[in-house]
């Protein structure tokens, strides 16, 4: 049989080595491959990246990563995990880890315990939920919402209290007897107003009219100081 060496080309693959008169070029590694070898996989092509189309899916938030024509796919995943995978940046934003054993719970703020001074999560926050063992055993929930009942109820019985100590002390104002010498000084000035009015009054009338009035006057003032020795 005859051979044509000068026809067709040898299989790129080392152990293949064949000649092949219908090799076929791959369109990424540019190199000449029998009919066996031809594929990327045949020939373990290194360079399948540039004719890769497909979109790459981060293995973190399920989310497509956009890469460029001839881009390493393998690089660009590692920099979006790096820098701008949602899931990282959440993990960050929600780093106040639960101290109870077996819980790996995360939360954006901290419930740190006045006991132990440690951060739980929302649902190990209650001393009684992480059994808290400082200061003894810890208050049960019902514990704790009697205790609270009864300092609501003390600051009740405070404020009626003051409500009513405020309330005696208008009373006992409003019952306070004039002293002697706010009587005087009333009774000094309602005479004067009144002989200041019959003056004014009777300023055209005799002697006898005025004379009259002094003496009511006087009647009056009597009377007044006597109901005040009797009083």
């Amino acid at each position: 049989m005859a051979e044509f060496p000068s026809l067709g080309q040898h299989c790129g693959v080392d152990l293949c080595n064949q000649l092949d008169f219908l090799p076929v070029k791959c369109d990424a590694c540019h190199g000449t491959f029998c009919i066996t070898h031809f594929t990327y996989d045949g020939h373990e092509c290194k360079e399948t990246h540039s004719k890769n189309v497909q979109v790459p899916v981060c293995p973190l938030c399920n989310q497509p990563v956009p890469v460029g024509k001839g881009a390493n796919i393998d690089q660009i995943v590692n920099q979006h995990i790096d820098m701008n995978c949602p899931t990282k940046q959440k993990k960050r934003i929600f780093k106040n880890q639960c101290s109870k054993v077996g819980c790996k719970k995360r939360e954006l703020v901290p419930f740190t315990c006045n006991r132990c001074s440690k951060n739980f999560c929302v649902s190990h926050r209650h001393e009684s939920d992480h059994d808290c063992e400082k200061n003894g055993p810890a208050t049960s929930r019902a514990g704790l919402a009697a205790v609270n009942r009864n300092a609501q109820s003390c600051s009740r019985q405070a404020q009626v209290s003051e409500d009513e100590a405020l309330a005696r002390a208008l009373a006992s104002s409003l019952n306070t007897q004039t002293s002697p010498e706010e009587m005087d000084r009333r009774l000094a000035e309602q005479l004067q107003q009144e002989e200041y009015g019959q003056r004014r009054a009777g300023a055209g009338s005799g002697n006898q009219e005025n004379k009259n009035n002094r003496y009511n006057c006087d009647h009056r003032l009597s009377f007044i100081v006597v109901q005040k020795l009797i009083t």
